[in-house]
């Protein structure tokens, strides 16, 4: 008798409200769902509002690939001040009596930050520092040397630019910081600057249009039917192969057991390392293999829990 195999979990796309931490909105919906397994793809300050992926159930596993994709913001920003957290929620550290920036000034300023940059952290930031996170420090009133990471920016376009108010459009990879943005632009312009507002506009294939609120959610959690707002666990996996297999073949994976190419009938030519997603007969995404030549074959590598 074949046996049906049910993988529990999925992605919630949660649209965050302002002032709410990533941290509170995984406590809210853990306690909404009753779900054991729960986390975020990706922290978003409070000041920020849009796209907070949640991994339920199986899918934290797969947070990895959500926190690694790229991603993309709306900025608001403010020149002739800059503040403490590079943002508005900050204290006011310098002012500019006078300046004078023209738009394609501007124009030209964002293009030295497009392509392979060099970013470095603010101190109001969750990054660790001898085993401290870098916020509670600047909270102390002490600053550390931060050493600047490689960031990869894909587009930047200037949407607006009114008085002393701008708004861009970005496109980054991951770890970037928008507010550190903002307060570069502001010193590249000759002046000072913060960052006012952020949205995150999409996080990998998790768009703003197909976001969800926490409010929707608590209106379906007593039915159950919040489910059915859950995104598939493999939404952040269409970029690897597909393989179908048998009741036999699902048992062997189930168990930790290789699948040799023979096994799986696949004759095609493979990278060492290359992986792909196994599914069950009934369609359910079962694990992901990778590619072992010394096998010849397939190895499980993440076997997903079933019902």
């Amino acid at each position: 008798m074949s046996q049906t195999f049910v993988i529990a979990g999925g992605y919630l796309n949660i649209n965050k409200a302002q002032d709410w931490t990533s941290t509170d909105v995984v406590r809210k919906l853990k306690g909404v769902t009753r779900s054991k397994k729960i986390g975020h793809g990706g922290t978003l300050d409070p000041i920020a509002t849009g796209v907070l992926p949640i991994c339920i159930g199986s899918a934290t596993r797969f947070a990895e690939t959500v926190l690694l994709g790229t991603k993309s913001y709306r900025i608001n920003m403010l020149l002739g001040s800059s503040t403490d957290t590079y943002d508005s929620t900050g204290e006011i550290t310098a002012e500019a009596k006078f300046f004078d920036v023209t738009r394609n000034q501007i124009i030209e300023a964002l293009e030295g930050f497009k392509g392979e940059i060099l970013q470095t952290p603010p101190m109001y930031s969750a990054l660790h520092h001898k085993g401290k996170r870098l916020y509670e420090l600047a909270r102390a009133g002490i600053e550390v040397e931060r050493p600047p990471r490689s960031m990869r920016v894909l587009s930047l376009e200037l949407v607006q630019f009114e008085g002393s108010e701008l708004v861009l459009d970005v496109e980054c990879s991951h770890g970037f910081y928008a507010r550190t943005l903002a307060h570069d632009i502001g010193e590249k312009l000759g002046t000072h600057a913060h960052m006012t507002g952020l949205i995150r506009m999409h996080a990998g294939p998790f768009k703003i249009e197909d976001t969800v609120s926490i409010e929707d959610v608590i209106e379906l959690a007593d039915s159950g039917d919040w489910r059915d707002l859950l995104m598939p666990i493999d939404t952040t996996l269409q970029h690897l192969g597909r393989i179908n297999l048998n009741t036999s073949l699902v048992e062997m994976v189930r168990h930790g057991r290789p699948l040799s190419i023979s096994n799986i009938g696949d004759n095609g030519a493979h990278r060492p390392g290359e992986r792909i997603r196994a599914y069950t007969p009934s369609g359910e995404l079962l694990a992901i293999l990778i590619f072992e030549p010394e096998r010849l074959g397939w190895r499980p590598e993440k076997v997903l829990a079933g019902l």
